[in-house]
């Protein structure tokens, strides 16, 4: 094992992409001078030059239709977003270009290309630059959208998403950059992480939770406690949102009976709300309890750090909702 910063581990699958394909190059607001808004493109400009590494007006629609037109012509673009929030500006070339058009020319085109943009509140970076917006990007088809968890998927996700043929959302939380994580030695330029498979990163009989992005740490913590209290909690990364890999959900209530999605989303018609709706077909039947979900209320995210911490799901309440269940 190694240890590295997650906004590290971007820049390695970013280095790594640009050196292995000449096609690969990104676009966005101050990643080329400026090295990136969190640090991840650090040194790219210097090694790769401006063409491949090309800063942005403050125009997310004007620089990702570049990268659809890019896409379309052969290069592999990647289109950073600064925050998921700017993404609104940009919609139409998201929903209605880049995500029909292998529909609409029935196969014949392909947009190979990636958006990184961040979510998260815990910056006290007030309502316009805080929200979790993976409902609003999941609901229009076309896009496949991941969401690494720490150092290890942040990377190996990232590259494959690079490598796809379709257009991959890369969903990164804005918390986590700074933070340190084990890497194996062997995630090298060969690291993948299958697109659309979950992963059990804590075993347990008792409860399944659900979380993705930095809840996926909070949760494996609060396993960890509640484990020497004698509650057996098994959480799942979930990785990838679209496709959503039900069948790892479904197995583990099978065995749990019980179920707690956290999604620092909003609650209502959310990431939360689908999830339980996907599989609960499948697993009625083995429920002891009803599905429980732990979002954020339909409410602004605060720009106070007090209130801001009421909002989003902490430990101490993923903790008490695993309690209501068992």
């Amino acid at each position: 094992m190694r240890k590295i910063f997650y906004r590290d581990a971007v820049r390695e699958a970013l280095d790594e992409e640009m050196a292995r394909d000449p096609m690969v190059m990104m676009i966005g607001e101050d990643i080329g001078v400026g090295d990136g808004t969190w640090k991840c493109s650090k040194g790219l400009r210097e090694k790769y030059g401006d063409l491949r590494m090309k800063d942005s007006p403050i125009s997310e629609a004007g620089f990702t239709g570049m990268c659809i037109g890019m896409a379309l012509t052969g290069m592999r673009p990647i289109s950073e977003i600064m925050f998921a929030d700017f993404m609104l500006v940009a919609m139409d070339q998201i929903v209605n270009q880049m995500n029909k058009v292998c529909y609409m020319s029935g196969g014949q085109k392909n947009v190979p290309m990636v958006i990184r943009t961040t979510i998260g509140a815990g910056r006290a970076a007030a309502a316009q630059h805080s929200q979790s917006l993976l409902a609003p990007i999941a609901h229009f088809p076309g896009a496949k959208i991941v969401i690494p968890s720490d150092a290890y998927t942040a990377k190996g996700l990232l590259k494959s998403a690079i490598r796809d043929n379709n257009p991959v959302i890369v969903v990164e939380h804005r918390k986590q950059f700074s933070m340190e994580y084990d890497m194996p030695d062997d995630a090298d330029e060969n690291l993948l992480i299958p697109i659309g498979k979950s992963a059990v990163v804590h075993e347990g009989t008792d409860v399944t939770v659900v979380a993705s992005a930095y809840q996926v740490g909070q949760c494996v913590n609060v396993a960890k406690h509640l484990e020497k209290k004698g509650i057996s909690v098994e959480v799942i990364d979930l990785r990838t949102l679209v496709p959503l890999d039900k069948e790892t959900i479904v197995k583990s209530v099978k065995k749990t009976g019980r179920l707690l999605i956290v999604d620092e989303g909003y609650e209502s018609f959310g990431v939360a709300a689908e999830i339980t709706a996907a599989i609960e077909k499948d697993v009625f039947y083995d429920l002891d309890m009803p599905i429980s979900r732990l979002a954020a209320p339909d409410v602004p995210i605060p720009f106070s750090p007090a209130l801001e911490k009421l909002i989003v799901p902490t430990e101490k309440t993923i903790l008490n909702a695993i309690k209501e269940l068992v």
